[in-house]
């Protein structure tokens, strides 16, 4: 079902006023707060190995501190994308002052979880790119038990064939080979980097919630749950002219994407900027993200001009699954490029981190091309 866009020429559409406006920031702020005090109510417990060896009453309120925490992020950024999308409705001096704070937030709590889940990504395409037949589970404990020294309990390691455990026939090629011998020390490196990274994420997580500028936020949010700083004459001014501009911004992005390009199945030149020094990101992914925030915000446009929630629209949703896809695949690119780049690796690991870096461009590509066809055909769709 395509999704009904509300026409602002339409006067048989119900219009969404700045009353409408003020009913979903409230919702979002009480949102926001159940959240915080499910989280103090948890001990705001976190996630990573420390977590992992607790009682089952412990994961049980590591998981509902990671809910908590997932629910705070995603209250911060629909009242921050409100902000920006209908910002002439609000008091501006208010509006410019919470909209960074509340991205402060939102990209402070989502850091570990990024992290774990980035090196997840990578040590499950290491063990793909290894034809090693295990679960995703097994994959995780097996590269976790490298990194530790030992072996994990039930977990099949990564193998060459000098090591058995399976037939090393002849239709086993070369570079298969000289991947798999690498692919466990890769997968140490990028377990101990990332490891380190989500550990650091944590502690700076903890931090920002205890820290004096997180309580400023919430007891801004607090006020915001019952009184909302409108203009004068906002609560009967129509959002949908705001809407569409929103709306405008995401195709007139999205039209100065490079789609043909995404649609061939090789991008050499997504390939060249990996071999270079320069850390920095890759040069073709900005348009690609900024295309992602803008559909976010279009998102958040079209719940509050349908009270809270928007229809369905499967294409629009396929779209930002794939534009998600894309981002996580990019910076799991960065992030094996960046592992290749330390000093002193043996070569199988750096033969094994480059290829891990192209199948993730690869994938970049392959998220870009479904991204492409979920839109035209929203766009053929969608009268």
């Amino acid at each position: 079902m395509a999704q009904q866009h509300l026409d602002p020429t339409d006067p048989t559409a119900q219009v969404a006023t700045g009353d409408a406006l003020a009913a979903y920031l409230r919702a979002q702020a009480t949102e926001f707060l159940r959240a915080l005090r499910l989280r103090r109510e948890t001990g705001g417990a976190g996630g990573g190995a420390a977590a992992r060896d607790r009682s089952n009453a412990g994961e049980n309120g590591a998981e509902q501190s990671v809910d908590a925490a997932r629910a705070l992020r995603r209250s911060a950024r629909r009242i921050s994308g409100s902000l920006h999308t209908f910002r002439p409705l609000l008091d501006p001096d208010w509006s410019e002052e919470m909209r960074p704070e509340l991205a402060w937030l939102s990209g402070t709590l989502g850091l570990e979880h990024a992290y774990e889940a980035r090196l997840e990504r990578l040590l499950l395409a290491l063990h793909r790119l290894s034809g090693a037949a295990v679960l995703p589970s097994q994959a995780i404990d097996s590269a976790t038990a490298v990194a530790a020294g030992g072996r994990a309990t039930g977990a099949a390691p990564l193998r060459t064939p000098l090591e058995g455990g399976g037939p090393a026939g002849p239709s086993a090629a070369p570079e298969r080979g000289n991947l798999t011998v690498g692919a466990a020390k890769a997968g140490a490196l990028l377990d101990r980097q990332l490891t380190l990274a989500r550990t650091r994420a944590h502690s700076t997580a903890l931090q920002a919630l205890g820290s004096s500028r997180f309580h400023a936020v919430a007891d801004k949010v607090a006020v915001l749950a019952s009184e909302v700083p409108l203009t004068p004459g906002a609560p009967t001014t129509d959002l949908r002219p705001l809407a569409a501009a929103a709306e405008e911004r995401l195709t007139d992005a999205i039209a100065g994407l490079p789609l043909v390009t995404a649609g061939l199945p090789y991008n050499a030149e997504a390939l060249v900027h990996g071999l270079s020094p320069d850390p920095s990101p890759h040069p073709q992914d900005g348009p690609w993200h900024q295309v992602r925030l803008l559909l976010r915000l279009h998102r958040y446009a079209q719940e509050v001009l349908h009270e809270g929630t928007s229809p369905v629209d499967v294409r629009l949703l396929a779209a930002g699954q794939a534009l998600n896809r894309h981002r996580d695949a990019s910076e799991a690119a960065a992030a094996a490029a960046q592992a290749a780049r330390t000093p002193r690796i043996a070569p199988a690991t750096a033969y094994a981190l480059g290829v891990l870096h192209a199948d993730q461009r690869h994938e970049v590509e392959a998220a870009r091309f479904a991204f492409q066809q979920a839109w035209q055909k929203r766009t053929v769709s969608t009268p």
